[in-house]
């Protein structure tokens, strides 16, 4: 599909001069922050495995990089865990979420498109990780949010917008 409808759309929009030049989807990463982890680790096994479910890929456990007293929070104690997403099992993410996931999201309208970070980045949080199908509800103990981060090749914003516009990211109507 990105090579058939997109990139012409692209070339046509852009008039790139290449074909290599059309900005693509790099890398998919998923980050879960679980809070909750530094009294029981039960919680983070249960995010990481929930995350393995979603992605289809094992979850890496991210730890403190420093020591922070008011969160009772120690350099090296289990945070979160994340999985970055790649090729394939991208596409297949990145077409769950928007067909898929997104549409269930209590009153969505579209998700904002200012949340791109300056070099062609776009970053979706979501509150709960039950808007994916494969999360059985009855077997959700806590809710908990995650932060989807793609990263593009673009140059710009605008190029990063049009491409994932293109891929069907629903943006809200200005």
């Amino acid at each position: 599909m990105y090579r058939k409808e997109v990139v012409p759309k692209l070339l046509e929009d852009f008039s790139y001069k290449n074909v290599n030049q059309v900005p693509r989807l790099k890398a998919i990463s998923i980050n879960v922050g679980v809070g909750d982890a530094i009294q029981t680790s039960k919680i983070l096994d249960e995010a990481a495995t929930e995350l393995n479910m979603i992605t289809g890929q094992k979850a890496v456990i991210t730890r403190a990089r420093k020591s922070i007293a008011g969160f009772k929070l120690r350099e090296g104690m289990a945070i979160g865990c994340r999985v970055t997403l790649r090729g394939g099992r991208m596409y297949e993410f990145l077409d769950r979420l928007v067909n898929a996931a997104l549409p269930r999201v209590r009153d969505f309208r579209g998700v904002s498109d200012r949340s791109f970070d300056g070099r062609g980045n776009y970053t979706l949080g979501l509150t709960e990780q039950i808007i994916f199908p494969e999360i059985d509800y009855d077997k959700v103990s806590r809710m908990h949010g995650l932060s989807v981060t793609m990263v593009t090749s673009a140059v710009s914003d605008e190029e990063a917008k049009a491409l994932l516009t293109y891929l069907g990211m629903p943006f809200k109507k200005s």
